[in-house]
């Protein structure tokens, strides 16, 4: 017997009438591109994406087709996910931080027929214009008054180009497990992958990180997505937001420092969230200025690992509540978050950083399970490292045409790539990604804790570990360096300072300092190429 409710399809775009008919003038702020502070709201936002679908389905645009965008976080970029998705097409968003060469092949292997792109990034398009074969038309995300002239194909201005029609459009109709976005892995376990979002895993992934113990956001919050909606479905900010009706900050292509913290002061954001190098600018920043943060309640950091001095700084320093997530952009992408349960919520100073600096515990609709390289499962005793796997309805099952082959195991669980802990409340701790875990005479060390470790240092600005090779003990850790502006460090003083606080044989076998470490596109730190930096490194205890 089936239940008698309604067939009411779980569309992207409702989340979207939702807003505009409940909190209609309820603000969206961006920097623009061009320049200037824009204001607008849900109910205008909306107009404008179905004056977008309108346009795009009297270009051709049907369902299942693929369009590109190429932009920053802003109003025009939030209508066009809208109307993309309205018309039954599918957005696929593009990371400019990848190589050209990377971004045309998957821009290819995407058949993207649209590219809707920011002013930044027309001299990028106009270098790889003639390797994208399929695009048929570029809509510049501007005005006819600041739209440059360009030799892109069918190139027009995105205000002119919506403006020859209105918004009498009824969104299109289809099944709730249609294709609605795409985003490509980082590439970090070889090539670029697509993960293509059903309409149905936005929608679930939504109403799952507005839960209380997720991002909590309601309609009384103002948030700011500083991560840009390039990386990893934007967490799902671009739809959880007008889901529950709260405010949005869009800061554009400013994510330096004082940018960040203009926006956060002077629109009264609540809750943000970004990977941990925005929050170390804007860390500096403060620190340099003596500045405050009066109104923000909750900072939102994931990405990669967060220094446990990142979080007591927010936490003690400015009296903004941390919370540690992880995910990917297999999982659309929240996987887990760093609220306090019940059976925590006793601790107090570093104790209850010990549980922050872990990755936090599933929400529902994610399941964990940790196995060893046999598929076993591994006891939830908060020590035993194990592969992390995971399923749910908003973790993919496949990638793109296929892509990678089957990626899920027997029991319907994705391997994440990761090395974690699980305790007896469900806490989540990543030890390392599975080929950065240094393997020393057959134990396991996890270089994310000695990072984070090294990091809490005074003086230290970022901090790598790689394995190098070892006669003896296969691999040790080498632990690279990057001081903080005007600042030297000692070696000996840095492994004193790590004295005590990890197990003797985890300690470093080495320090070196560097100017700068290399980074991913999505911000992580790029261990292959430190790998390869150092790979003839001789460490002093090799001779021991």
């Amino acid at each position: 017997m089936l239940g008698l409710m309604q067939d009411w399809p779980l569309l992207c775009h409702k989340i979207l009438d939702h807003a505009a008919t409940y909190h209609p003038k309820r603000s969206i702020v961006s920097r623009s591109v061009e320049g200037p502070i824009v204001a607008t709201n849900y109910r205008d936002v909306r107009s404008r994406a179905l004056r977008l679908a309108k346009r795009l389905d009297k270009d051709g645009i049907k369902l299942g087709d693929r369009v590109g965008t190429l932009a920053w976080n802003t109003w025009r970029h939030l209508e066009a996910w809208y109307g993309i998705m309205g018309v039954g097409a599918i957005y696929h968003t593009l990371n400019p931080r990848l190589f050209p060469e990377q971004i045309a092949e998957i821009v290819n292997h995407a058949e993207d027929r649209v590219m809707m792109t920011d002013l930044t990034f027309m001299p990028l398009l106009e270098k790889l214009a003639g390797k994208l074969p399929t695009i048929e038309r570029y809509v510049v995300l501007t005005d006819a008054a600041h739209m440059p002239a360009t030799k892109l194909k069918n190139a027009v201005p995105y205000e002119e180009w919506i403006g020859e029609v209105d918004d009498d459009f009824r969104w299109a109709s289809f099944d709730e497990n249609t294709a609605a976005g795409m985003c490509y892995t980082s590439g970090t376990t070889g090539g670029p992958k697509g993960v293509l979002y059903s309409h149905r895993s936005n929608v679930l992934h939504s109403m799952i990180a507005a839960l209380p113990d997720a991002m909590g956001l309601s309609s009384r919050d103002v948030i700011m997505p500083v991560v840009p909606m390039f990386h990893a479905n934007c967490w799902g900010i671009a739809l959880t937001a007008p889901m529950t009706g709260a405010a949005l900050v869009m800061p554009g292509a400013k994510l330096d420092g004082p940018s960040v913290y203009e926006l956060l002061n002077e629109h009264k954001v609540s809750i943000t969230a970004a990977v941990p190098t925005v929050w170390l600018m804007l860390l500096q920043h403060l620190e340099a200025n003596k500045g405050e943060l009066p109104y923000l309640e909750r900072v939102i950091i994931g990405g990669s690992a967060c220094p446990r001095a990142m979080i007591k700084a927010f936490q003690d320093s400015y009296d903004v509540q941390v919370i540690h997530a992880w995910g990917m952009t297999e999982m659309s992408p929240l996987g887990s978050l760093g609220s306090i349960k019940p059976e925590y919520a006793h601790l107090t100073g570093e104790a209850q950083l010990d549980i922050q600096v872990k990755q936090g515990h599933p929400p529902f609709g994610v399941e964990m399970k940790i196995t060893d390289d046999a598929g076993r499962e591994q006891p939830w005793d908060g020590k035993t490292f194990g592969r992390l796997k995971v399923r749910g309805p908003a973790i993919a099952s496949s990638y793109f045409k296929g892509e990678g082959g089957q990626i899920l195991d027997e029991h319907g669980f994705f391997d994440t790539g990761d090395v974690a802990t699980l305790d007896e409340h469900g806490y989540m701790h990543i030890t390392d990604r599975s080929k950065d875990v240094i393997k020393s005479g057959g134990e396991w060390i996890s270089s994310i804790e000695l990072e984070n470790l090294a990091v809490g240092h005074p003086d230290v600005a970022e901090a790598a570990v790689i394995g190098v090779r070892h006669p003896k003990w296969d691999e040790r850790p080498l632990l690279i360096i990057v001081p903080k502006k005007d600042r030297r460090i000692a070696k000996d003083d840095l492994l004193k300072f790590m004295e005590g606080k990890i197990a003797k044989w985890w300690m470093p076998d080495d320090v070196v300092f560097v100017n700068e470490i290399p980074h991913t596109a999505t911000g992580k730190i790029q261990k292959i190429t430190l790998r390869e930096q150092f790979r003839d490194y001789r460490l002093p205890t090799a001779a021991e």
